[in-house]
């Protein structure tokens, strides 16, 4: 992408969105019906990872593009690649949300970087949120989201610790109504997550795609198992599409107040790994 374009988007830098919600004893029963055992139970009434199914975006259909998300434009600069994804980011986490309390999200759209990539030219753009119930603040987080063109997965190499049961934790095997449920809680309607043909044939990916929170969730509430409590910080990005079918297994290492933590499928690549610590 050339300066041309990126200047095109600086109209966008400093944008800012606000959201209202109420966390609702429903949305918490639909969340740990979804996630089950993979909740950890130490972390307080509110699950860890539920903010990303609050103050949503509640898109009209008439206003989605062909992939299922929001037409170019809006909030989100109108990058001009067609393929987005979620990067990572940081999440510090502050004071509890608390039930039947109305949560506040407002983000802005903080920066936007191109880079050069194996596929291709890769467009970064971060947006940082603040989420507040209460006249708390309870949440920060910095997200990363990539674009870049549409382009076949290169194959990667089992990871070197790939047969490593030390630090395997758990493992599940995630299927389409895993998937569906995940889609509905976050009000997602990319359609790599659900439309088999869409995802293989105008994506080029090899199955269904596994989200990335959902990845990030269940790291997330690994680390809270380990530390008995929230992270005060948790760092993570993706490294990898995992698609299915596969066998997604949750892995750690560390000591007790930090730690790494990781999604491998079961021939050891790795898909999303995060860094947390409990101060």
């Amino acid at each position: 992408m050339s300066e041309i374009e990126l200047d095109a988007l600086a109209p966008w830098l400093g944008r800012t969105e606000t959201k209202e919600d109420v966390l609702t004893h429903g949305l918490i029963d639909k969340f740990r019906a979804t996630f089950g055992p993979h909740l950890c139970g130490g972390a307080g009434d509110v699950p860890l990872g539920i903010h990303w199914c609050i103050a949503l975006d509640t898109v009209p259909a008439a206003a989605l593009s062909d992939d299922g998300h929001a037409a170019r434009g809006g909030f989100l600069p109108p990058v001009p690649l067609p393929a987005r994804m979620w990067a990572g980011g940081d999440v510090t986490h502050l004071t509890p949300l608390k039930i039947g309390e109305t949560v506040t999200r407002r983000s802005v759209i903080g920066d936007i970087t191109a880079k050069q990539g194996r596929s291709g030219t890769l467009v970064f753009v971060t947006v940082e949120h603040e989420y507040s119930s209460g006249g708390r603040l309870c949440i920060r987080e910095k997200q990363s989201i990539v674009y870049r063109e549409i382009s076949a997965p290169r194959p990667v190499k089992n990871a070197p610790d790939a047969s490593d049961p030390t630090t395997l934790r758990s493992s599940l095997a995630p299927d389409p109504v895993l998937l569906f449920r995940y889609s509905a809680l976050t009000f997602n309607a990319h359609r790599i997550h659900y439309d088999h043909v869409y995802a293989t044939e105008t994506e080029a990916y090899s199955g269904l795609v596994v989200h990335g929170p959902l990845q990030a969730t269940l790291l997330l509430n690994l680390a809270a198992e380990a530390l008995k409590t929230s992270p005060h910080r948790f760092s993570f990005r993706g490294l990898a599409p995992l698609t299915l079918p596969c066998e997604l297994q949750l892995h750690r290492e560390g000591a007790e107040t930090s730690g790494t933590v990781w999604c491998q499928d079961q021939n050891g690549l790795r898909s999303f790994t995060a860094e947390y610590a409990a101060v």
